[in-house]
C-alpha cells in the first residue's frame, strides 16, 4: 500500500461510521469498475485493432471525408 492511501484510511477512519461505509463503497465500486475496464480493453485490442485497418484502408482508398466534431 502507497504512503499516500495508507493517510487517506487513516483520514477516513476518523469519519462517522455511515460515511466510512460510503466512502468504502465508493471506492469498492471504482476498483471493480477499473478491472472491469482493463478486461475489456484487453479483450477488445484485436478488434481495435481490425477497425483501425479497416478505417486506414477507407482512407487510403479515397473513400473518407475530413469532419470535425460539430458535423459528425
Amino acid at each position: 500500500m502507497t504512503i499516500l492511501l495508507q493517510q487517506a484510511f487513516e483520514k477516513a477512519s476518523q469519519l462517522p461510521d455511515d460515511l466510512q461505509d460510503q466512502l468504502a463503497q465508493e471506492v469498492l465500486e471504482d476498483i471493480i469498475g477499473e478491472l472491469q475496464w482493463d478486461t475489456t480493453l484487453a479483450q477488445s485490442e484485436a478488434l481495435l485493432e481490425k477497425l483501425a485497418a479497416q478505417a486506414l484502408q477507407e482512407f487510403e482508398a479515397g473513400r473518407t471525408q475530413q469532419q470535425g466534431f460539430d458535423e459528425l
